[in-house]
This record gives structure tokens, C-alpha cells and sequence, in this order.
């Protein structure tokens, strides 16, 4: 196991499962000892958003991999219909809960506990015109591109 292992991930969706994919790993590596670094950029940015970050959706349009019971795919059309977004969402919430899954803000503490950072782009703050007092306290910054791969050198990168 080499030593001074560093990864950087980037999440730029915000989608409930590219989300949860970004902090899964990220809190993997931070129990692994690894220094850890969170870069949300984009739509990833929603993520970050106190009034958001725990009522993410999940894909439903255009999602090949979503399943119905009896592993039957999911009528994609569906989607159009208002309100079964926000029903698969929701049922994809409480099926991550019953595995004990946290919540996006739960899981956002857990990672900066561990000595992990998260940090948002500063193009897309500039772009959706936000400001850092509109993110969860737990950012510590945001950054430039570049100033995101001066602290990521050395260290893998994970663009999610």
C-alpha cells in the first residue's frame, strides 16, 4: 500500500445517483486514510445547496438502467408524467435509508470529520450566480480550475 495516497473527486451532476457516487468514494478514501478532496462543479453545485441537497432526484428520462419490480425496465415515457420523478426519488431515498445510507448533509459532515475538503468551481458559482453563504458550511472555498489542480497534484483524479 503505497503512502501519501490523494484523490480528487468531481462531481458535476446533480443527480441523486451521481451525487451519492461522489460521496460513497469519497467517504471510502477518507476511512481508508486518504487524503480527500471534493470538487463539485456544475450541476454538481445543487448538491451544495442546503435547501436541495437532501431531496435530490434521480434520473427517470433517458435512464436505461432504471428498474421496475420483477427487474421489468421502466417506461421511460413515464418520466413526462408530473410528480413520478419525484415518487422514484423519494423511493430511492428510502431504500438507500433502510441500508443506513445518510443523507447528502450527514454524509458531507462524515467526510469533513474525516479530514476530507469540499470545494466548489468557481466558474459555475459565477455562472448560476451564486455565493459561498448559499453552499453548505462545510465548503471550504471555492476555486479556480486551476487552483483545483494545484491542490489535486500528486493524487488521482475521479470525474463523476
Amino acid at each position: 500500500m503505497a503512502e501519501n495516497r490523494k484523490v480528487s473527486i468531481i462531481v458535476s451532476k446533480g443527480r441523486l445517483e451521481d451525487v451519492y457516487a461522489g460521496l460513497v468514494l469519497a467517504n471510502g478514501a477518507v476511512m481508508e486514510g486518504i487524503e480527500t478532496k471534493m470538487f463539485f462543479t456544475f450541476f454538481g453545485l445543487h448538491a451544495l445547496k442546503p435547501k436541495f441537497m437532501d431531496r435530490l432526484h434521480t434520473a427517470v428520462v433517458g435512464n436505461p438502467a432504471l428498474r421496475m419490480p420483477g427487474d421489468l425496465p421502466f417506461p421511460t415515457l413515464l418520466g413526462i408524467i408530473p410528480f413520478v420523478e419525484a415518487g422514484i426519488s423519494a423511493m430511492m431515498r428510502k431504500e438507500m435509508g433502510k441500508l443506513d445510507v445518510p443523507p447528502v448533509s450527514e454524509f458531507l459532515e462524515m467526510i469533513d470529520a474525516g479530514g476530507g475538503e469540499i470545494y466548489a468551481c468557481k466558474l459555475a458559482m459565477d455562472m448560476f450566480k451564486l455565493k459561498k453563504e448559499d453552499l453548505h458550511p462545510l465548503v471550504k472555498d471555492v476555486l479556480t480550475v486551476g487552483q483545483f489542480y494545484e491542490i489535486s497534484e500528486g493524487g488521482e483524479i475521479i470525474f463523476i
